[in-house]
């Protein structure tokens, strides 16, 4: 393996391992936000300022999801390469 495949392959080790946190990390804010929203919801539905907080929850928990997904994409190409070398 030459210098430059090592390097890339250090680099994309690094990067494997910093995608798999973040797509690791994802699903603690997608449940406290779902959570949240049912809360919302059940016990204070009737309280105009926590059914704005509960939209933007909404707003939160899709793009959360959304960048989880794109997270989970990255991953799996990062670790293509890595088998690829």
């Amino acid at each position: 393996m030459t210098a430059l495949n090592t390097a890339r392959k250090e680099t994309l080790n690094a990067a494997a391992e910093g995608c798999r946190n973040e797509v690791m990390n994802y699903p603690i804010n997608i449940d406290n936000f779902r959570l949240a929203i049912a809360k919302i919801n059940s016990e204070h539905a009737d309280n105009p300022d926590m059914v704005a907080f509960a939209a933007s929850l909404k707003d939160l928990l899709a793009s959360s999801l959304r960048e989880q997904l794109k997270e989970q994409i990255m991953l799996e190409v990062i670790e293509e390469q890595l088998e690829a070398l």
